[in-house]
């Protein structure tokens, strides 16, 4: 997928830019280039994607020893925590436990840069569990540029040592491959249009769609499984590879009083202004309304919102929903008003896919996308409904400054749904779904748990929350229990130095709707990262390390002594 280019550059873009493939400058004919000459790079792994997934697997394999090369489609790495514009979505217990001691560590230093760099008040300052926007999804509601400029920082030695050659605005576009081994990469510079080859003993795809799946001929699926197929409790009666789940094109705004910051009328508000879902169960009316589907019970609820200060009625108050900074954490004149991330069921897209469609497809439908969310801050600021009678709020301000970019959307769509390997083992509902486990047990209450996977790579927890789909199903959503991460999910059935490392692993449709999150994304990359660290070092193969009972448990020993939790506890 090609993301068009930006001319806000983060440092680390610039920096990434200046040497493209400057290194080993052995020249070869790139698949598909019709001879044009290529450079090629090489490393001991080879990470496509510089997400959450992405970070985290290059972080461990940096630590471990290992050199790396990562490539990033946008000019920020960091994912759906930043160049998304997503706060972390994290279970209950994640300031204590649940999630690796990195990903801990990381939101530790996304708050002490807020305390080394923002005028805090004493009381925010001293808050050991600091949320600087108060934010109710989230323990740690913060700006995406916060979370990129601590990624940089945690990358920033090993890129000035050269064992990280970090590669943005960069995209797979080809590759070589040899019975089940990848062989080579041959990535493209979305500024330049300069081609690279790289070559590694191992290739992870971090990518947000899995794009290195269809290039490298490494089997997949998308969308829908059956329930014929699988078995599962909520699965679809028909199964439907294009019924995938709706992206969203984030976007941030302040409220900023007694000021008129109404934006053009977009292309297409007349037609999103008007548009009524056509979903089942059905939405209960235009999609531009605070009304919507409720996704546990699947009726119609209204939600809140009101900028001014008001304390508005409704089953979740929008304002402070995704609030990325609160006023009253910093002091007096920092902010004209609180700034909130708009990632709501009104801009949620659904009327076509990022996946098994041609670039131009995707490309038409991220434009549309973009539509529909300055559709929704148009109709916020001309025509919802407020709590005196009047419409409209005029001082909502696109903030597209804190996002980098010039449409005021997010760089990149929040992916949900990517392209998921067919894999050594998959997660089904009966293993995760604490309904469907409850029948199959016949435990209940505190006994009730996960299955335990003997491969157990990391944990992670969240409820199955599947958005409204373009196959035309309203939110699917339902409880889960604590769940682990099997190292059977990462590797595929066949090809044997590719490793998945983000939402693209064993999962199906339903199950892929709790381990797609901040924290499971990043420990599903923290896993890949050290497995293959520590198949180099150990002359042994991923594949072989997880069929060996010995090997497994060496694996998971050090696994463990890196802070990486594989069973959640009793």
């Amino acid at each position: 997928m090609t993301i068009p280019r930006r001319d806000f550059l983060a440092s680390v873009g610039a920096l990434s830019a200046a040497g493209f493939c400057s290194s080993n400058p052995t020249t070869m004919a790139a698949p598909g280039s019709a001879g044009q000459a290529s450079r090629e790079l090489s490393a001991d792994i080879a990470i496509i994607g510089g997400g959450l997934g992405g970070c985290a697997a290059a972080l461990a394999a940096l630590r471990n020893g290992l050199t790396v090369v990562m490539t990033e489609e946008t000019d920020w790495i960091g994912g759906q925590l930043t160049s998304q514009g997503v706060p972390p979505d994290e279970h209950r217990w994640i300031e204590t436990h649940g999630a690796n001691a990195s990903y801990r560590r990381l939101r530790v230093r996304i708050r002490d840069y807020y305390r080394a760099n923002y005028p805090l008040t004493a009381e925010a300052r001293d808050n050991e569990l600091l949320n600087p926007g108060n934010g109710s999804v989230s323990r740690l509601c913060h700006e995406p540029r916060i979370a990129l400029a601590v990624l940089q920082d945690l990358l920033a030695p090993y890129l000035s040592g050269k064992r990280l050659t970090l590669l943005t605005e960069t995209r797979p576009i080809a590759a070589q491959v040899h019975g089940d081994r990848v062989q080579a990469v041959t990535v493209q510079s979305l500024r330049s249009g300069r081609q690279c080859s790289l070559v590694a003993p191992y290739f992870l795809d971090a990518s947000e769609l899995g794009d290195l799946l269809p290039l490298t001929g490494t089997e997949f699926v998308t969308g829908a499984e059956s329930r014929a197929k699988t078995n599962e409790l909520h699965a679809l009666e028909q199964e439907d590879p294009d019924n995938q789940q709706a992206f969203t094109m984030c976007f941030a705004i302040d409220h900023v009083a007694g000021q008129d910051h109404t934006i053009d009328k977009p292309d297409e508000y007349e037609f999103w202004q008007s548009f009524v879902p056509d979903l089942t169960p059905p939405w209960p009316g235009r999609l531009l309304d605070f009304t919507y589907t409720h996704p546990p019970t699947g009726k119609p609820r209204t939600l809140g919102f009101d900028p001014t200060g008001a304390r508005p009625g409704g089953t979740i108050n929008l304002w402070t929903y995704r609030r990325l900074a609160d006023v009253t954490n910093f002091q007096p004149g920092t902010y004209a008003g609180d700034i909130i991330l708009v990632n709501w069921p009104q801009n949620d897209y659904f009327l076509g896919n990022l996946v098994g469609v041609s670039d131009q497809q995707r490309a038409h439908h991220i434009a549309r996308g973009t539509q529909l969310s300055l559709s929704l801050l148009y109709w916020l600021q001309t025509e919802a409904p407020r709590a005196d009678g009047g419409q409209g709020f005029p001082s909502l301000r696109l903030r597209s400054d804190l996002l980098g970019t010039e449409t005021g959307v997010a760089k990149y769509p929040y992916v949900r749904e990517s392209r998921r390997i067919k894999a050594c083992f998959t997660v089904l509902e009966e293993h995760v779904g604490r309904e469907q486990r409850a029948t199959i047990t016949g435990q209940s209450g505190a006994e009730l748990r996960a299955a335990e996977f003997p491969d157990s790579v990391g944990i992670g927890s969240y409820n199955i929350d599947l958005h409204p789909s373009t196959g035309g199903d309203n939110y699917i959503d339902f409880g889960t229990l604590p769940f682990e991460i099997p190292l059977g999910a990462l590797l595929p059935q066949r090809v044997t130095n590719l490793i998945a490392a983000c939402k693209n692993i064993g999962t199906t449709h339903l199950t892929s709707g709790c381990y797609r999150l901040h924290p499971v994304e990043w420990g599903i990359g923290e896993a890949a990262g050290c497995l293959v660290a520590h198949a180099l070092h150990h002359q042994r193969t991923p594949h072989g390390i997880r069929e060996n009972p010995d090997q497994l448990a060496d694996l998971q020993r050090d696994l463990a002594a890196q802070g990486i939790e594989l069973r959640w506890p009793q």
